[in-house]
C-alpha cells in the first residue's frame, strides 16, 4: 500500500460518503448518495438494495466493452426476501452488470458463512441444505451465548449467535457444512479468485471490484502472519492485507499489464479496534493513533468516520504527488465514465478524472456525509454538522459520533482535530453552510430550516 501511495497519488482529503460499510459501498457503485436510498448496515439476508434498473459502475464498463468482475465482500443484500440459499440466489451482483462473482454475502461476523461463487452457494451439499434466519435460532443448533465453551473467539457486543469454526456470529444458521468457509485461509481464497480472474481476462478490458474483507472482524488471518505485526490479531490482519494487495499486483505486473491498469485503494469507512470481538485491538494499539489525529471513526460524523486511506496508481501515467483535492468514491462513476468515453453522468457525482490522473489539484468544493443515517457537509476547509440527539459516544466501541444539541462548525485547514467549534462565533459562515447543505440534502431537521429561513 504504501508503494502505491508514494509512487501515485496519495490524496489526504479523500473521502467515503458514509461512515459504515453498506451505504459506503452502495455510493461507490452506484454513483447515487446513499441517503437518497436509506441505505444502512444489513444482515445477511437483507434484499437487494441496489434496484437492477439503476446505473451501476459494472454497467457502466460494460457499455464499452468491458468484462466485469467482483470477489470478496459484497454486503448490499440479495435477492428479493426470503432467500433459499439452496438454489440460484437472484438478483445479486450479476444482475448489476458482474459478469462474474464471487463474493461473501454480507461481512464474515455474519450468517451465512459461505462463498456465493455467480450466485450458487459454492460447494454445497444438496443433501445438507442451508437454513438463516436473523429472527430466531434453530433449534438445538449452539450459540455463543449459550455455549462459550465451544468458542475460540470471546464475543465482546453483539456477536454471540450462531458458532461457526469456533467463532460467534451475528444471525443463525445451520446446514451447509460441506460448504462453510475456513476463515484463517480467506483472504488466500479471494487473492487466489482475484488473480485467476486477471489471468482469465488479460487479454481485454476488464474492470474488477476486488473487495478485502480485511481487517473487519473477526480478525482471523492465516497462521503465517500470526505475529507479524506486534500489534495482535488487528495489525496481523492490515499486514495480510497489505500482502494480498501486493500479490495482486505482481500478479498484474507478471501478466504484463501493470502499466495498463488503473488502480485505487481505498476504505469503506474509518478505523475502529473493538468492533465486537475480544482480540486485544485496544490493550495492543500502544501509542498508535489509527485514525491519524483526526477525530470520531467508524459510525462517526466527525471526520475520521469518513475521510479514509485513498490512492490511485498506474504505472507510467500518473505522477508520484500528496493531493489535497476534496474527492469522493461518489465521484468514480463520471470519472470513469469520461477515461473510457462513455457520455454519461449522474447528478450526485463529479467528473474528477483529471484530478485521479494528477492533472490538477481542482477537487470538488462540497461533500454531504453520512454516519447512521445522520447527515454533515464538508464545503472547502470547512465542516458542518447539524444538532443531533442522541449519545456524544457509541461506548462499546468508545468513539464520539457527533451528536450534539448544537451546531458545530469547524474549519479543517486550522484545525483539523476539529476541537474549536466556530458555530457561535461565525454565524455568518454557518449560515451559507446550512443553506448550501440545504440545497442538497433537501429534507433536513427542521430547527436547520427554521435557522436557513432566518
Amino acid at each position: 500500500m504504501d508503494m502505491l501511495a508514494n509512487e501515485g497519488i496519495k490524496f489526504t482529503n479523500g473521502y467515503a460518503t458514509s461512515a459504515t460499510c453498506t451505504p459506503s459501498r452502495y455510493a461507490l457503485l452506484t454513483g447515487e448518495y446513499p441517503w437518497r436510498k436509506n441505505a444502512q448496515i444489513l444482515p445477511g439476508t437483507a434484499p437487494l438494495i441496489i434496484d437492477v434498473e439503476q446505473p451501476t459502475l459494472p454497467k457502466l464498463m460494460k457499455s464499452k466493452g468491458y468484462h466485469t468482475g467482483i470477489v470478496g465482500k459484497w454486503h448490499l443484500g440479495l435477492g428479493t426476501g426470503n432467500v433459499d440459499w439452496n438454489q440460484e440466489i437472484s438478483p445479486g451482483t450479476n444482475q448489476l452488470g458482474f459478469d462474474e462473482s464471487y463474493i461473501l454475502a454480507a461481512t464474515q461476523d455474519r450468517v451465512p458463512t459461505v462463498y456465493i461463487d455467480n450466485g450458487f452457494v459454492d460447494n454445497l451439499d444438496k443433501d445438507d441444505p442451508i437454513a438463516v434466519s436473523y429472527q430466531q435460532n434453530f433449534e438445538g443448533e449452539p450459540t455463543g451465548l449459550d455455549n462459550p465453551e465451544l468458542t475460540t473467539m470471546k464475543w465482546h457486543h453483539g456477536h454471540n449467535q450462531s458458532i461457526v469454526n469456533g467463532i460467534p456470529r451475528i444471525g443463525w444458521m445451520k446446514g451447509g457444512k460441506s460448504a462453510l468457509w475456513k476463515d484463517i485461509e480467506m483472504a488466500d481464497h479471494f487473492l487466489a479468485k482475484a488473480k485467476t480472474y486477471v489471468q482469465a481476462h488479460k487479454n481485454e478490458p476488464f474492470f474488477l471490484y476486488y473487495a478485502l474483507q480485511q481487517p473487519h472482524v473477526p480478525r482471523t488471518h492465516h497462521p503465517r502472519f500470526v505475529g507479524s505485526s506486534g500489534m495482535g490479531p488487528r495489525g496481523d490482519v492490515i499486514v495480510e492485507a497489505d500482502w494480498v494487495i501486493g500479490e495482486f499486483v505482481k500478479a498484474l505486473e507478471k501478466e504484463g499489464l501493470l502499466e495498463n491498469t488503473l488502480i485505487i485503494v481505498t476504505s469503506d469507512n474509518g478505523p475502529v479496534l473493538n468492533d465486537g470481538y475480544f482480540d486485544d485491538a485496544v490493550e495492543k494499539n500502544g501509542d498508535h493513533d489509527p485514525k491519524g489525529g483526526l477525530r470520531g471513526g467508524k459510525f462517526s460524523l466527525f471526520e475520521a468516520g469518513t475521510r479514509v486511506p485513498f490512492m490511485v496508481y498506474w504505472k507510467g501515467k500518473i505522477p508520484s504527488t500528496v493531493s489535497d483535492a476534496m474527492v469522493s468514491q461518489l465521484d468514480f462513476y463520471n470519472s470513469l465514465a469520461d477515461l473510457i468515453g462513455a457520455d454519461i453522468s449522474l447528478p450526485d457525482g463529479e467528473n474528477l478524472m483529471d484530478v485521479f490522473l494528477g492533472k490538477t489539484n481542482q477537487g470538488r468544493e462540497s461533500l454531504v456525509i453520512e454516519a447512521g443515517g445522520r447527515t454533515a457537509f464538508r464545503q472547502g476547509d470547512w465542516a458542518m454538522i447539524p444538532p443531533y440527539k442522541g449519545v456524544p459516544v457509541n461506548t462499546q466501541v468508545n468513539i464520539e459520533l457527533g451528536n450534539d444539541s448544537k451546531f458545530q462548525l469547524y474549519n479543517l485547514k486550522d484545525d483539523l482535530a476539529q476541537q474549536q467549534n466556530h458555530a457561535e462565533s461565525t454565524h455568518q459562515k454557518l449560515a451559507e453552510m446550512i443553506k448550501a447543505f440545504a440545497a442538497i440534502r433537501g429534507k433536513i431537521d427542521n430547527d436547520v430550516n427554521e435557522l436557513v429561513l432566518k
